[in-house]
């Protein structure tokens, strides 16, 4: 009788060969032995998963060369298969599109960016990555072998913006219809900085951690969770949205309809406003060094920051608190504001495990992020429609 991979002991099964494959995608090759050490799984379940994956073509043996080999019988190492699939993120930032494909092997195979006026219509981004990710790896990407699109966009993805911007509702919900059919392959959607949440926590600055707080610092302020090795979506998909937390009950009006977010103090634009001086994010960075008054803004907002910051490990207690964005750059004058104010407001019995890091990806993140979501989803994208549901 062939296994019901919708009823407990199929979802059991797909739970064993995810993480197998998330092993190998994060280890790289292990022997079986290994594998086991890691996983927990018995010897004959371990197996038996094994043997699965290396009859679908996910995984294969490989044996040391003659030169690598030491005494005695050589031990049979695993690997994900360079060829069993492909992988593409697609980042649709507010001014640019950034592409990355990779194979399961976690091997990058190219990357590419451009930039775009800010009130390009989505059937021309479209048109944009696909020429982008045609020129990946000078051409020679196999568009046929794709198993996955991971894509990111800007705002909440389950939230309906105002009808004048570029990302009204009629359009994004569109998205990965057009991507489907130009692709030929599901296509997961997902905020763009929640997705570098993701990627942080699987290439970047928390690689390997499993409970992950991830705040960027941009021209927007907002993070990502990611609880368990996985991303946390929330309900409704509006998780992560830490840049409208209030950090100043009394402050100025946000975007959002509320007074005195974090984004309204921590944001690049409320950061140079309240400097006063540079007409841009570099100048500022640049008069960081020699000029006190940029350091007190910096220990302001660094303040507020640390703060949001503490209520919120104190709310979900992550191993690893990641912090990026552009504002990111400035480095100490930011840091250590933000980490005294966040020990400060910690509970006492949780400060000796704050860790406090800067991400590690730049503007990549997103397109990373979310090849990291087609890879974690990967093998069978059982939490996301049939491919005949988004034709």
């Amino acid at each position: 009788m062939p296994l019901d991979h919708q009823g407990p002991l199929g979802r059991l099964r797909r739970g064993h060969e995810e993480l197998v494959l998330r092993l190998l995608r994060t280890h790289g090759p292990l022997s079986r032995g290994e594998l086991g050490r890691l996983s927990g799984l018995s010897r004959t379940t371990l197996y038996d998963i094994v043997a699965a994956l290396a009859d679908g073509g996910a995984v294969v043996g490989t044996t040391p060369v003659p030169a690598e080999r030491r005494r005695g019988r050589p031990v049979e190492t695993l690997t994900l298969h360079p060829d069993a699939g492909q992988a593409i993120g697609i980042d649709f930032a507010r001014r640019a599109v950034h592409v990355a494909a990779v194979n399961v092997a976690h091997e990058v195979i190219g990357s590419s960016s451009q930039a775009h006026a800010a009130d390009l219509g989505w059937e021309d981004r479209v048109d944009l990555a696909e020429r982008l990710v045609a020129g990946l790896a000078g051409g020679t990407l196999r568009l046929g072998a794709l198993s996955g699109i991971g894509v990111g966009v800007v705002g909440p993805v389950d939230d309906v913006p105002p009808d004048d911007t570029p990302l009204a509702r009629p359009a994004l919900a569109d998205l990965p219809l057009l991507l489907r059919k130009r692709f030929g392959v599901p296509v997961l959607l997902d905020n763009n900085t929640r997705l570098a949440a993701l990627a942080e926590a699987t290439w970047g600055a928390a690689a390997g951690v499993q409970d992950v707080l991830y705040l960027r610092l941009s021209y927007g302020v907002g993070g990502g969770l990611v609880v368990g090795g996985a991303l946390h979506r929330g309900a409704h998909g509006l998780s992560g949205e830490f840049g409208h937390i209030t950090a100043e009950p009394e402050g100025r009006r946000c975007s959002c309809g509320k007074d005195g977010c974090l984004e309204t103090v921590a944001s690049i634009g409320a950061v140079l406003d309240a400097y006063g001086t540079a007409a841009d994010l570099p100048a500022f960075l640049a008069a960081l060094p020699h000029d006190p008054a940029a350091a007190r803004v910096l220990d302001t907002v660094g303040t507020r920051i640390g703060t949001v910051l503490a209520a919120v490990c104190n709310a979900i207690g992550p191993d690893v608190t990641v912090l990026g964005g552009e504002l990111a750059a400035a480095g100490p004058s930011l840091f250590h504001p933000v980490e005294r104010a966040l020990l400060a407001h910690l509970m006492p019995i949780s400060r000796s495990r704050a860790d406090l890091r800067a991400a590690a990806l730049g503007e990549a993140g997103g397109a990373l992020g979310a090849i990291a979501l087609v890879l974690h989803e990967s093998p069978l994208l059982a939490r996301y429609p049939a491919p005949d549901s988004l034709e």
